[in-house]
């Protein structure tokens, strides 16, 4: 008997709990995986680009080495420029980093960020 595993994106939270969700995670790595569904529910459905693109940034920058969070923040940079059509200077630049540190060690930032760099990529038409 199979089961079929069905996947929805998380929603979008309100702005005080996805900031308090994240300061936690980026105190503690226990919190990480809750993290990870609330900033992807951010980059996909929150309205308003400078909040995503703030905790991407907050995110990708003080989440330590090794964190998947690190990963994930470029791809949900991804989701941002393609949702919004653009990213800031800051968000573009730390998307690259992470596309970068993800190809030269992936135990210090997992691939999703190359992802999320194609896609920034793509969606700006950058290529």
């Amino acid at each position: 008997m199979h089961s079929h595993r069905r996947f929805e994106n998380p929603p979008a939270l309100p702005h005080d709990v996805v900031v308090e969700t994240l300061e936690r995670a980026l105190r503690d790595r226990v919190h990480e995986p809750e993290a990870a569904g609330v900033l992807v529910g951010t980059a996909l459905n929150d309205e308003e680009q400078t909040f995503v693109e703030h905790w991407c940034v907050e995110v990708g920058t003080r989440a330590v080495p090794g964190s998947p969070l690190l990963g994930l923040a470029g791809l949900c940079l991804g989701h941002a420029a393609r949702r919004f059509g653009c990213l800031s200077d800051e968000a573009l630049a730390l998307a690259e980093s992470l596309a970068a540190r993800a190809e030269a060690d992936p135990t210090d930032v997992d691939g999703r960020a190359l992802d999320g760099f194609d896609d920034v990529r793509s969606f700006l038409h950058l290529w």
